[in-house]
């Protein structure tokens, strides 16, 4: 057994070019047989997968969303939230120190 025969879920995910959480949702429905490694490491048999793919069962994932202006000015503040306010303290910290 080489580890060239068990492929990862990222691995299966770029191969059938479709998302990981569509192979672990794939898993979870038992349409692909999956195996764990030291009772941790879930792996696939590349051959199997590689069948898979060749009987052209499995649509690609080509769909792209857009991520708006909105999207991204939410997720940098919900991203950067502890920073800004860090900032903000020091601001006022500062304007404390030096106004008197």
């Amino acid at each position: 057994m080489t580890s060239a025969q068990y492929i990862t879920v990222r691995e299966t995910s770029q191969i059938l070019g479709i998302s990981e959480k569509k192979v672990m949702d794939m898993v979870e429905e038992n349409k692909l047989q999956a195996y764990k490694i030291a009772g941790q490491f879930l792996r696939l048999k590349k051959a199997d997968i590689l069948n898979l793919k060749n009987t052209g069962r499995i649509v690609n994932e080509t769909v792209q969303y857009k991520y708006t202006a909105g999207e991204r000015v939410k997720d940098f503040f919900y991203f950067n939230d502890f920073y800004l306010g860090a900032l903000a303290l020091i601001c006022v910290l500062l304007y404390v120190i030096f106004s008197f």
